[in-house]
């Protein structure tokens, strides 16, 4: 058994409870499994964190904004700063292109997490 349990990363709730192998949050419902070292240090059970253009830490789920024009081969036209970005996963994706999404009018792409800040 865990001593210190640590909080929901959904909603913060402070009254999760374990059953068997997992952490669970009484408000919200979510499930996770615990980092022994991860949780207590704020990183995600896949080892690093991304952070975003200004240093907000990303999460699966997540809405961003773009921050700055980006040009998208094949498109006459870019997708435009301020383009808002929803539901975004994080990947370990190639070049640096760590978050997976779809960018409405241009379908599914990958997107750095330089270029964009979370909303």
């Amino acid at each position: 058994m865990i001593e210190n349990l640590p909080p929901c990363p959904k909603c913060s709730c402070e009254y999760t409870y374990e059953m068997n192998a997992l952490v669970v949050c009484p408000e919200c419902g979510h499930e996770w499994v615990p980092a022994e070292a991860g949780a207590e240090s704020g990183e995600p059970a896949g080892g690093h964190m991304v952070k975003d253009a200004v240093g907000n830490v990303l999460q699966d789920g997540d809405t961003v904004v773009v921050v700055k024009a980006l040009k998208v081969k094949g498109s006459p036209s870019g997708i435009k700063a301020g383009t808002k970005v929803r539901n975004i996963r994080l990947v370990d994706g190639v070049d640096g292109h760590d978050i997976d999404c779809k960018v409405e009018g241009f379908g599914a792409m990958q997107l750095k997490s330089s270029v964009v800040k979370k909303a």
